[in-house]
């Protein structure tokens, strides 16, 4: 039988955890998107704990979904600078890497995340 959307999802996240791992130097950025938002998260791994996060109701951007991702970017990497985060380990979460997810991406390189 075949898998539906939301296990193909699953089984690509944790396809992809298994080689992505965050530290306190070098979180993991990860990403979840929904059908009206999108979500950002730095989490240390070894600790269990998330430093920061970023939401598109807490961006309050307006325009696209695409615009509001790339404003929820640049949101996550200026908490990550305050907290003198520089470099970040990207997580998809088992989302294509297109679109929203890719515009989230570019607005947290913009801000000046490197992944």
């Amino acid at each position: 039988m075949a898998l539906s959307k939301t296990e193909k999802r699953q089984k690509i996240k944790r396809r992809v955890r298994r080689n992505i791992f965050g530290t306190a130097e070098r979180p993991r950025l990860s990403v979840y998107r929904s059908n009206k938002e999108i979500y950002a998260q730095l989490v240390d791994d070894d600790a269990g704990v998330t430093l920061a996060s970023a939401s598109s109701r807490e961006a309050k951007a307006s325009g696209t979904k695409s615009e509001q991702s790339a404003a929820v970017g640049k949101l996550i990497a200026e908490k990550a600078k305050s907290k003198g985060i520089e470099t970040v380990v990207f997580d998809r979460n088992g989302f294509v890497y297109h679109g929203r997810i890719k515009a989230m991406a570019d607005g947290a390189r913009e801000g000046g995340l490197k992944f």
